[in-house]
């Protein structure tokens, strides 16, 4: 017969116990950079390279769905066919977000971490795989939505993982450029899906010039850059699977302070991980999340300040950056290589795709990736919130010009070239501001218990941002007073700098997080963070 025991460790055992803990998350703290983190870096960054792969893809992939199953074989889809495949992903980013941020806070980040990756490749499998009914049941770009949603809730699920774990495993000093580290993978998976785009319209040129078996060839090719879009999750999915829990999740929500101590040592020392099922855990009773105590802490001023500042933030720049890369075949005809032909001939639809394609990798080098890695190298010096406050400012100056100036500026040849170059800028200091600062903050200012349920909030709102812009180009390309794209662009363009400077209030919400422990960030008392300590045991 079995009993269970239990039995209440004294006062100066709990003292050595959250002193363990103290020591702990020290070491953490304060680890030098370690083949570890490099590690790290690579499996949280590959999913976010495979993101943005999957997400900014569809630029390019909506002009050929348009050539082959819009009703008169155009460069875009009907404005409600184009509206549902490019607002799908950010729906289901929203769901994927504040699910996969609640249950991380519940059921662990290890998890979960790897379950959100193999929705993506099950969902981009699907996308390669849709056919048209032919007018017998759902079309397949109601197919593609479906898929499309699905995907976005393994994206949306990416998005307070790989943060929290990133931040959770770092050490201070370097925890601001491992997580703009992880986060600067999403400029090379939109480069790669600009890249792998002019590869598959090259290798498909002879096809596709052929007026007979021109939308056979462009079918074939959407569904191949759709599709390779599985191998880098798949390469991922091992290491995902694989990598250890947190020690702050365990040491503060499993509240197992020995088991955490031991991984800590594991991490540092390199060694493999392991859960020893037969030692007795030594419990501390911490605060725990429910409802009550999320309402409690989050009524508290200062911390409902920082979430409303990290939501916000994040809802104004993904107006911006979303309205502009699921746009950007739209936007590359009108103002980077006006006057593209109406592809009405298999040769001209492959010169309209190639210069589509082209035109994403210009963006990508002249704004995207450089204001990432001005990020990476900025973020532990001069702070999250001067990068997140200059790139909001200088946004909203970008954005004005580009409305006020639209007409005057595209006079002329040079003219152009300059409307280019400011598009480019904006591109980058999104980057260098407030599309990675919005991804870091929210993963650093929350206790434990709520870290990943925060930044799923906040980068839910983001999606939410998402959603609304995809709604504004919808609604602007469906007004006939509008229908000219350079008269829509300067409306876009001056909403955009509005939400930006909305942006630069949200920015002084924010704490600044530089050189602050987690602990810190936490606004609890770490003093009075354990109550008594249990422990408990089995005796036959």
């Amino acid at each position: 017969m079995s009993s269970a025991h239990h039995t209440v460790i004294g006062e100066d055992s709990g003292s050595d116990l959250g002193q363990k803990r103290r020591d702990a998350l020290a070491e953490l703290d304060t680890a030098k950079f370690s083949r570890f983190h490099v590690k790290l870096c690579f499996v949280a960054g590959i999913g976010f390279f495979t993101d943005a792969y999957d997400l900014f893809s569809i630029s390019i992939v909506a002009t050929m769905l348009g050539y082959v199953y819009s009703p008169q074989n155009a460069s875009t889809l009907g404005i409600n066919q184009d509206f549902g495949i490019k607002v799908a992903a950010p729906m289901g980013n929203l769901v994927g977000q504040l699910l996969f941020g609640w249950l991380a806070d519940v059921l662990g980040r290890k998890k979960m971490y790897g379950v959100e990756l193999m929705i993506m490749i099950v969902a981009t499998f699907g996308q390669t795989i849709s056919t048209d009914s032919r007018g017998l049941g759902v079309s397949i770009t109601g197919v593609i939505v479906v898929w499309r949603f699905i995907l976005g809730i393994g994206v949306g699920g990416d998005y307070p993982l790989s943060s929290v774990i990133a931040s959770e495993f770092a050490s201070t000093r370097i925890r601001g450029r491992l997580m703009t580290a992880v986060f600067a993978f999403q400029g090379w998976g939109n480069l790669a899906s600009a890249i792998v785009s002019v590869i598959t319209i090259l290798a498909f040129r002879t096809h596709i010039v052929n007026d007979s078996e021109s939308f056979r060839a462009i079918d074939r090719a959407w569904r191949l850059i759709i599709g390779l879009g599985i191998v880098p999750a798949c390469i991922a999915l091992y290491f995902r699977l694989t990598i250890p829990e947190t020690p702050r999740f365990t040491m503060d929500i499993e509240r197992n302070i020995i088991q955490a101590s031991e991984d800590v040592d594991n991490v540092l020392s390199h060694r493999d991980f392991y859960v020893d099922e037969q030692a007795l855990p030594a419990h501390a009773d911490v605060p725990k999340a429910s409802r009550r105590d999320f309402v409690r802490y989050f009524r508290q001023r200062d911390n409902l300040k920082t979430l409303f500042g990290t939501a916000w933030s994040w809802f104004s720049i993904d107006i911006a950056f979303y309205g502009l890369g699921f746009n950007s075949s739209s936007i590359i005809q009108t103002v980077i290589f006006p006057g593209s032909p109406q592809a009405q001939t298999g040769q001209e639809r492959y010169s309209t795709l190639r210069t589509v394609a082209i035109g994403n990798i210009i963006l990508a080098f002249g704004g995207l990736i450089p204001g990432y890695w001005f990020s990476f190298f900025t973020i532990d010096t001069w702070g999250r919130k001067p990068i997140q406050f200059i790139g909001f400012a200088m946004l909203t100056i970008l954005f004005l010009i580009m409305c006020v100036g639209y007409d005057a500026i595209n006079r002329t040849k040079p003219g152009q070239r300059a409307f280019v170059f400011l598009y480019c800028l904006a591109n980058f200091f999104q980057n260098w501001g407030p599309n990675t600062t919005t991804f870091i903050v929210p993963g650093e200012a929350f206790p434990t218990r709520y870290r990943s349920t925060a930044h799923g909030i906040s980068a839910a709102s983001g999606k939410l941002g998402a959603v609304v812009t995809q709604i504004l180009f919808a609604y602007l390309r469906n007004v006939s007073v509008f229908s000219d794209n350079s008269t829509n662009l300067r409306i876009v363009f001056g909403i955009f700098a509005v939400f930006m400077f909305t942006g630069i209030g949200s920015t002084l919400l924010i704490p600044e997080t530089k050189g602050k422990t987690l602990e810190e960030l936490s606004n609890e008392d770490q003093d009075g963070f354990f109550r008594y300590v249990l422990r408990e045991f089995l005796m036959s």
